[in-house]
């Protein structure tokens, strides 16, 4: 039983890079946000298909210059890194684009929509010797670190289990990119990877999976819970995922010496709980909260600080997420489609 938790460690120095933002939708206004108020990090440059749209977005949240294409963007010799914030569906074909100028990329997840486009992806950007990374904000948020410490110390003992979920219900739309096939729609895709993503953080790659769950009308599929076995038969990994109903969001670590939880809902910055084994156990559980924003996606720019930190370290990956893993977690997904019949 530790005496206190341990304290999440600083982020590297970071050099300050230019930014060009590729597709201008929700999530990139609040990465724009948040890097232009808790980083040193700049935005020089925003692309879109629209000029229309990419000059509004420049207008609403401070960057200097924007294009009506993506070409343009990533020719910008002022941008260093692209941010491709685009739907599932478009993000290798992005990613490439931004690569074959040279650039850095950050990709919003899913890395991309398949395990053979995200092997082209990592293959392409270390041909180019440049850095690519998923925008997977959890891995880079203080309580992330705080779970890497305990795990490294063995605070929780022989791991035997471990679970998350991430579900939400959203009304059926053909129409909309979640349940469109065309646009990689799907629970997985969307929301699965967050909970295979912690999975994956502490177990690794899975020797196998089994899928049960349901499709849309659409083909996609709309739930899906995935049991993950691995070659100790006494560990086991859980993840679930839904479009059509609230899962509570959680992340717990069970093993022989205690229990680590992400304090729901775990995608954001919230928290870490470590509970000492034994249901009679007197010690009471220890926590730490993340008090650091008061909004909450403010905690984006620590994805941001994160990339530029490696950049100045001379990495092509992030060493806390590596793109090996980003395409384990996706090799997971592909086999959960095929075993439900996903479009």
């Amino acid at each position: 039983m530790p005496a206190a938790l341990p304290e999440p460690r600083p982020l590297q120095e970071a050099p300050s890079l230019g930014w060009g933002v590729l597709a201008p939708g929700g999530i990139a206004g609040r990465f724009v946000d948040a890097v232009l108020r808790h980083s040193g990090q700049r935005v020089v440059a925003v692309g879109s298909r629209s000029a229309d749209r990419a000059a509004e977005f420049a207008r609403a949240h401070g960057v200097e210059r924007s294009y009506g294409g993506y070409g343009a963007l990533v020719d910008d010799p002022d941008v260093d890194v692209v941010y491709i914030a685009s739907p599932h569906s478009a993000h290798a074909e992005q990613a490439l684009l931004a690569i074959a100028a040279g650039k850095h990329v950050l990709i919003e997840k899913p890395f991309t929509a398949d395990a053979a486009s995200a092997r082209a992806v990592q293959a392409a950007a270390k041909a180019a010797g440049v850095l690519a990374m998923e925008a997977m904000w959890t891995r880079y948020l203080p309580q992330y670190d705080v779970l890497r410490q305990l795990l490294a110390d063995g605070a929780v003992g022989e791991i035997g289990l471990v679970e998350s979920d991430f579900g939400f219900s959203f009304p059926f739309d053909p129409t909309h990119r979640l349940y469109d096939p065309a646009q990689a729609g799907g629970a997985l895709l969307d929301a699965g990877v967050y909970p295979l993503s912690f999975v994956s953080s502490v177990l690794g790659a899975p020797t196998g999976v089994v899928a049960h769950g349901s499709l849309a009308p659409t083909g996609v599929d709309e739930r899906a819970t995935m049991l993950l076995d691995y070659a100790d038969p006494a560990v086991r990994g859980v993840a679930s995922t839904a479009l059509t109903s609230i899962l509570p969001v959680r992340g717990s670590i069970s093993g022989t010496a205690g229990i680590v939880e992400l304090i729901p809902p775990f995608l954001f910055p919230t928290g870490i709980r470590f509970t000492p084994a034994g249901p009679m156990s007197a010690d009471a559980p220890l926590e730490w909260v993340d008090r650091t924003f008061d909004e909450r996606y403010d905690a984006l720019s620590y994805e941001a600080t994160a990339l530029a930190g490696y950049v100045g370290e001379g990495r092509h990956e992030s060493p806390v997420h590596p793109l090996d893993e980003v395409v384990g977690v996706i090799e997971v997904i592909d086999e959960a489609r095929r075993q439900l019949g996903a479009r």
